[in-house]
């Protein structure tokens, strides 16, 4: 640990020129402003799971396979008006469009979204009822011809015998038009059963119920979130064109994973703006009030500027805004306002101390203060280094992103800071005859602010603020001299509280179920719910099977075999509907090889491959790769939590026992989403990473203060502090309806907050009284000077945080609410916690010194 002369000697040097250091962190600061005005929230998966697990390269394989997750167009209205009239020609023209693959001449006849989707080429595959009836046309008309040219050739009777065979067929499968897609009666006996209205079951895939038709268009891999988000701009543009709208009373609804994804990161992108600066709006007001100082906002400002340039160097490396680096600002920020606050208190007692001029107490109180704070500083990112050992990628970047910015918080603290104080830390004397600047605002302001003052409701604020700062230091200086006269029991009881804290702790649900955090208005959310209700399902679980030929008939009739199991145990039951109100099953058949090749007859290899070469490309790429050694097998699953989904997952997993030579993998964003949530929402894990975090901080103290006992000590409210705030955030879950608080995907990760905030007043109060001890005091007159000094500052930055948080609660957002209020539970236990348990721990600690 640097000595107090490091300090001094880089703050007399600051001192000298005050204005560089200022000039230089205000031009880093908003140039990583600038630079984080360019950070976007990520939608990718690569945040959720290491790139080194089997279950992201198995994903990823299964990506280049088939494609990403699919954009789905829902079009909800009658299925016979949509599909029998001239809205079919519109949906074939809506399904080239997505798939950007319309020849030069067709796209000039489309409209400008059309032209840019083919420009971007965003789509793999595109699988729509249009495509589906133009294709099977195609197909058939050719193949007619075909026959009929050969007939012609060999002469009139097999002409005759080929026209009994087409009759025959015609009457078998009720065709009774030439193939067209203008044809009602041949795409009514192509789609729909004998009853012309019920849509055949084979083609569920496309035709869930008579009045939904699906147009899905899987994304093409290793698009960026920005190219994602452009997309569904695009898709959505074009499903509103005139010119590709039906005319026959349908109506497209645009949605998916990738839809509601982006939804969801639009609404938290749009909010936290807002929020923010109302934050910081409140910490000014706050700081100003509780912190008692010339330059009182001077922390906030350094607090700022150390988050602008920790997230600009994120933006500078080419990182990501993930949900973990935004629950980074309120640790950050209040980590930093403490810092700043700490410095300015010690320069502030110098001053008042010595009366010195400000070059001068600037040093002295860097000398004073600097091992403390730095050492705290440094305690605290130790705690978040454990963070570093997490097998979710993006709470490790929480854990690194936190270290950065202590660092650079601490910089500008003694830099900024300090030159601050010394350029601005006393007022300066005009000039005879010189005025002050903006003097008509300066009177105006003074004026407003006098008659604000003298009115009614200005002396009443003033007076129930003085009674209520009375109480507060009436109640805080009892609560000390409670646990200076009984710190055994003091305690027993947070003990004791901390237990039913922890115990309570492995109880808490962690929400993860999009419908609870997303906003209740999120058109998104209302859009995938509709896309539920018409087809039972909202999103897909994808089987890769991988083996020599997978068209071998061993193989197909083991994924035969194991889809019908899997379904089986999801409560699916053939001839049933997936929109089923009455216990819907949890998993349904989509699109898979087994199914497909039933529906036409399967048979043996040769026969199988001929069937599976006749298959039109746009819906076997969908299904097997060309060298026939990989096949996909589709599950559609329902809108749940990922807790429910992981268990779903878990269940597919169980019926995999593919035969020698053959290998199957559960892949997919639902697998990526669910296990990521299991390992974050793990008691367990949690546990042991707070564990890592106490050992780490110890490990710190104890190499700076050499001394078990001395590194012991403060991190007893700390431990303590993680206890009381699980017991508080199990019973915010217990509160009924719109009150109830829940961990989030967000704030899970805040447990390290609680260490992460006590470290730093634990260690800075009780270094504090370890120098007055050492100057003589006694253990109850040096926690008076403490808590009088440290303490003060300590509290006067620890409001200000818990304030402006506070700000959070207000989100329409449940995944923000929840957020803020936690993080103001965590802020509160922790500032409570130290302030009314470390005297006790202290005072124990110099009982036992003496008794022994």
């Amino acid at each position: 640990m640097p000595s107090g002369e490091i300090f001094e000697r880089i703050v007399k040097a600051v001192a000298r020129r005050p204005l560089a250091p200022l000039a230089a962190v205000a031009v880093v600061a908003i140039a990583g402003a600038l630079f984080a005005l360019r950070l976007e929230p990520s939608t990718g998966t690569d945040s959720l799971v290491s790139q080194g697990s089997d279950t992201f390269a198995q994903t990823e394989r299964f990506k280049q396979d088939f494609g990403d997750d699919a954009i789905v167009v829902l079009v909800e209205g009658d299925l016979q008006r949509t599909l029998l009239t001239s809205d079919l020609q519109r949906l074939i023209q809506l399904e080239g469009c997505l798939s950007g693959n319309v020849p030069a001449d067709g796209l000039k006849a489309l409209p400008e979204p059309c032209r840019e989707l083919a420009k971007l080429k965003p789509a793999k595959v595109v699988l729509g009822p249009g495509t589906f009836v133009n294709t099977v046309v195609e197909q058939v008309g050719g193949e007619f011809a075909r026959r009929l040219a050969a007939a012609r050739q060999a002469g009139p009777k097999a002409s005759a015998r080929l026209q009994r065979e087409l009759l025959s067929i015609g009457l078998r499968y009720g065709i009774t038009d030439v193939p067209s897609v203008d044809s009602p009666g041949f795409v009514s006996a192509l789609v729909f059963d004998d009853d012309g209205k019920t849509p055949k079951s084979q083609f569920s895939y496309l035709f869930p119920s008579q009045d939904a038709a699906l147009i899905q268009m899987r994304l093409r891999p290793g698009l960026s979130d920005a190219e994602r988000s452009r997309t569904v701009d695009l898709v959505r543009a074009a499903v509103a064109e005139p010119q590709l709208q039906p005319e026959q009373g349908a109506r497209y609804v645009v949605t998916g994973v990738p839809v509601v994804v982006d939804g969801l990161g639009d609404a938290v992108r749009d909010a936290i703006p807002w929020l923010l600066a109302a934050a910081i709006l409140v910490m000014a007001a706050t700081l100003a009030i509780v912190f008692r100082t010339r330059l009182r906002l001077l922390p906030l400002a350094l607090a700022l500027a150390a988050s602008a340039i920790t997230f600009g160097l994120l933006a500078l490396v080419g990182g990501e805004l993930t949900m973990a680096s935004i629950a980074v600002l309120p640790v950050l920020i209040g980590l930093a306002v403490d810092y700043a606050i700490q410095f300015q208190a010690r320069y502030d007692e110098v001053r008042a101390r010595t009366g010195a001029p400000p070059s001068e107490a600037a040093p002295a109180a860097a000398a004073a203060g600097g091992p403390t704070i730095v050492g705290a500083g440094i305690a605290t990112a130790v705690g978040f280094l454990v963070l570093l050992t997490s097998p979710i990628p993006m709470v490790r970047g929480f854990g690194a992103l936190l270290v950065a910015g202590i660092a650079i918080a601490l910089i500008c603290a003694l830099f900024a800071g300090f030159a601050a104080l010394v350029r601005f830390g006393e007022p300066r004397r005009r000039a005879d005859g010189v005025p002050p600047p903006l003097p008509r605002l300066r009177d105006a302001l003074t004026g407003l602010g006098g008659r604000i003052a003298g009115s009614g409701l200005g002396r009443g604020v003033a007076r129930r603020w003085r009674e209520l700062r009375l109480w507060a230091l009436e109640r805080g200086e009892r609560a000390l001299a409670t646990s200076i006269a009984r710190p055994r029991r003091v305690l027993a009881i947070a003990l004791a509280l901390a237990v039913v804290g922890w115990a309570a702790d492995t109880q808490s649900n962690v929400v993860s179920d999009v419908r609870e955090l997303a906003p209740a208005d999120l058109q998104e959310l209302r859009d995938i719910e509709q896309l539920q209700d018409q087809t039972g399902v909202s999103g897909e679980i994808d089987v890769t099977v991988r083996a020599d030929d997978v068209t071998d008939p061993k193989v197909l009739a083991w994924m035969s075999s194991f889809q019908q199991r899997v379904l089986d145990d999801a409560g699916y039951r053939s001839g049933e509907r997936c929109t089923q109100e009455k216990d819907p099953p949890e998993l349904c058949p989509a699109l898979s090889l087994p199914d497909l090749l039933a529906a036409v007859g399967g048979g043996d290899r040769k026969r199988v491959k001929g069937l599976i070469d006749a298959i039109p490309p746009y819906l076997s790429q969908s299904l097997i790769t060309a060298d026939r050694k990989t096949a996909n097998l589709a599950f559609g699953i329902r809108l749940q939590s990922l807790e429910r989904q992981q268990e779903v997952v878990e269940r597919i997993e169980r019926q995999l026992d593919p035969p020698p030579g053959v290998e199957a993998a559960v892949v997919g964003l639902p697998v990526l989403a669910a296990d990521a949530n299991d390992k974050l929402s793990s008691p367990l894990r949690r546990a042991l990473t707070l564990l890592a975090a106490l050992a780490g901080v110890f490990l710190v103290l104890l190499a700076i203060r050499r001394s078990a006992r001395e590194a012991a000590i403060p991190l007893i409210p700390i431990a303590l502090a993680t206890g009381w705030s699980g017991g508080i955030m199990f019973l915010l879950g217990l509160l009924p309806g719109p009150f109830e608080v829940e961990l989030n995907p967000m704030s899970v990760t805040l447990g390290a907050l609680v260490i992460a905030i006590s470290t730093e007043f634990s260690v800075l109060l009780s270094a504090r009284y370890r120098q007055e001890r050492i100057g003589g005091a006694s253990a109850a007159r040096a926690l008076e000077t403490t808590y009088a000094s440290t303490g003060a500052a300590v509290m006067a930055s620890g409001v200000t945080a818990i304030a402006g948080f506070a700000v959070l609660a207000a989100s329409d957002i449940r995944m923000l609410r929840d957020f803020g209020i936690l993080t103001v539970v965590d802020l509160t236990v922790s500032l409570l916690g130290v302030m009314l348990v470390l005297p006790a721990a202290l005072i124990w600690a110099a009982q036992r010194s003496r008794n022994a």
